[in-house]
């Protein structure tokens, strides 16, 4: 019995996912495959009726359905509830789905990873979408100091409040001006993937952290290596929440440093 998962989102061609997920599936031997599965927006309760007729084990979600995914589980981790949103479902043995969020454990996995300490330092957060939700709750449990920037000061308001986080607000001029005052820089903003870019403040070697990768995320990195920053990107980040949910679904947690040196080399092949 073949077990169905798969990436939802839409776009979704160029997820890297099915790479990850079918090279451990291949490794641990599992009766498994997994797809790229395009659903447009609103779509995802009645794809999800539909994939559950292929044997379906369990889905990552990504853009535009996160909210929708929690919307339509059964039940929900506590995780997945503070941020609002989940990017994993589980199939329920007596039917329906289990919502998480590896989101937030795979960005601790990434900086831990990177031997970045945050308790007590100082973290600007660029952005205050839905990526930037699991980012500020992770920040927050791992006790660093957070100021939210963003171009709408009542969404990085909101964030706070649905969150329950402690965080200071700024405007994004404000938060880009002040960065290099920061220990850590995380970008959450989508700005890379419309081709624009951040302009950055010389800095003295701190982090600058952008949850993209590959072209998305190659201006901001440029720039931020001009500028004395120690750029990250997102990969990391990727691979780590990846390998979270195959454990949700297998109880397996595979290793990430070969399926992260494959997507390394596929983003630079693609640069």
């Amino acid at each position: 019995m073949t077990y169905l998962l798969g990436v939802i989102g839409d776009p979704v061609s160029h997820s890297l996912s099915p790479v990850i997920h079918n090279m451990w599936i291949r490794e641990h031997g599992l009766d498994a495959s997994y797809e790229a599965l395009r659903v447009e927006r609103g779509d995802l309760g009645p794809a999800l009726a539909t994939l559950s007729e292929r044997n379906a084990l369990g889905f990552n979600i990504t853009l535009p359905h996160k909210e929708d995914a929690l919307a339509l589980a059964d039940e929900a981790s506590d995780i997945a509830r503070r941020i609002g949103a989940a990017n994993t479902l589980i199939r329920r043995e007596d039917g329906g789905w289990r919502a998480e969020n590896t989101d937030a454990p795979g960005f601790v996995r990434s900086l831990m990873d990177a031997g970045i300490d945050v308790a007590g330092c100082r973290v600007t957060l660029l952005g205050a979408g839905g990526s930037a939700r699991a980012v500020a709750i992770s920040l927050t449990d791992l006790r660093a100091d957070i100021t939210i920037a963003n171009r709408t000061r009542e969404r990085a308001e909101t964030l706070v409040r649905e969150t329950g986080i402690t965080a200071d607000i700024c405007s994004l001029e404000e938060g880009i001006a002040t960065a290099a005052t920061a220990d850590l820089v995380v970008n959450t903003l989508s700005l890379g993937h419309s081709g624009e870019s951040l302009v950055l403040p010389k800095a003295s070697g701190q982090y600058f952290y952008d949850i993209s990768y590959g072209k998305a995320a190659a201006a901001t990195q440029k720039e931020a290596l001009a500028k004395d920053w120690r750029p990250l990107d997102g990969l990391p980040m990727l691979v780590a929440q990846a390998a979270y949910s195959f454990e949700h679904w297998f109880g397996i947690l595979p290793g990430t440093a070969e399926a992260l040196e494959r997507c390394r080399r596929l983003v630079e092949a693609t640069a």
